[in-house]
């Protein structure tokens, strides 16, 4: 069996992690070994991760493999985005200096803020009591 020419990135966002590998193909997208329709039924987490297809131009040249882990739906489908992006800016400059203007390369460094002492939350102070 002749081995798969593909190529490899790492995404992130928030807490999650995503490993994606990029295959000449025909656009089929896996997640986890799952359908991206099947994990995803929401059409902006659909958007978010086939963003940096449709900026590129590249809707159904590559297949997508992704493993994730970590967070929720909304850092998972980031972190998918990020990966397929970061792959996609190795495969020709012009890509990547278009991926780039859009944002798609930068990692989202957002993440939520630690809980402080005192306080409900990381903000959120207790109600004020005159008496």
């Amino acid at each position: 069996m002749a081995k798969k020419e593909y190529i490899y990135a790492t995404g992130k966002r928030k807490s999650s992690i995503a490993r994606v590998k990029i295959i000449p193909g025909t656009g089929k997208i896996t997640i986890n070994n799952k359908d991206l329709n099947e994990i995803y039924t929401l059409d902006t987490l659909k958007a978010i991760v086939l963003k940096p297809f449709t900026v590129a131009n590249m809707m159904e040249k590559y297949d997508v493999e992704a493993t994730v882990c970590g967070g929720g739906f909304v850092g998972q489908a980031g972190a998918v985005s990020h990966g397929i992006a970061k792959a996609l800016a190795t495969t020709d400059p012009e890509v990547r200096l278009t991926l780039k203007r859009n944002g798609l390369l930068t990692r989202d460094s957002r993440v939520k803020e630690r809980r402080k002492y005192g306080l409900k939350k990381a903000r959120k102070a207790p109600q004020f009591s005159k008496r």
